[in-house]
């Protein structure tokens, strides 16, 4: 699977786990792992924003789990996400 339709298919995960409660939203986030981590070397450029994708999912889940609110988390996780799908197109 390319970079890109993975950045998708997370996106998509991010903004349908972004309605839902936390005990919901957070076996949404840890099924990203495996979209989020590198398989095969990329640009540096793709490589630094789906590192910054994948933390910022991390910071959210961290958030989620200790019960805490998550709004600018979710904001940024998208942003993160959303830059790294630019970039891997």
């Amino acid at each position: 699977m390319s970079d890109a339709a993975k950045a998708e298919k997370v996106m998509d995960a991010l903004k349908a786990a972004e309605r839902e409660p936390a005990q919901v939203a957070l076996p949404i986030l840890n099924g990203l792992v495996g979209l989020v981590q590198g398989d095969h070397e990329q640009r540096l450029e793709v490589e630094e924003a789906r590192s910054s994708a994948f933390l910022a999912i991390c910071e959210v889940g961290k958030a989620l789990h200790r019960g805490q609110s998550a709004g600018n988390l979710w904001t940024a996780a998208i942003s993160a996400t959303e830059r790294w799908l630019a970039l891997a197109r």
